[in-house]
């Protein structure tokens, strides 16, 4: 049986900050993100099951990614608990989260790795994250490298 790679595109809209950075970054922006997910797997083979032929059906995968990660970052403001005003913004504002560490790009993507880690079903295999902060910058994880 071979095994197959599938990729679903997940769009959202963020803002964050960066806590003692010595850029631009250091002030409250937003970014339009990109996050593509691979997942691997073998195609269910099983002729009685509805997702005959299938690694994942893309609705599912849908589901886990908007239940688990979309639906908490899309128009959330994300600030590491270290950030001063972080704790009064989180009591004031619904969409803050506040996170354990410096919201970048890359620690995004190595949270995000964790939440799916936990989710997918057994069946399947996180293979690759992509997320794109801009339409030229991007963070990538590969299973293989970890």
């Amino acid at each position: 049986m071979s095994i197959i790679r599938v990729t679903k595109e997940f769009r959202f809209e963020m803002a964050h900050t960066l806590t003692n950075y010595d850029g631009k970054c250091k002030y409250i922006h937003g970014h339009s993100y990109v996050l593509k997910i691979t997942v691997s797997g073998q195609p269910n083979s099983d002729e009685n099951n509805p997702k005959l032929g299938m690694v994942i059906d893309f609705c599912d995968l849908k589901k886990i990614v908007d239940n688990n990660i979309i639906e908490r970052f899309d128009h959330a403001l994300v600030m590491s608990q270290k950030a001063k005003l972080a704790a009064d913004l989180k009591h004031e504002y619904e969409k803050v989260e506040i996170v354990d560490y410096q919201p970048t790009c890359e620690n995004l993507i190595i949270h995000f790795v964790k939440i799916l880690t936990q989710i997918l079903p057994e069946s399947v295999s996180l293979h690759h994250l992509q997320l794109s902060e801009t339409a030229t910058t991007c963070a990538e994880w590969f299973a293989t490298d970890n």
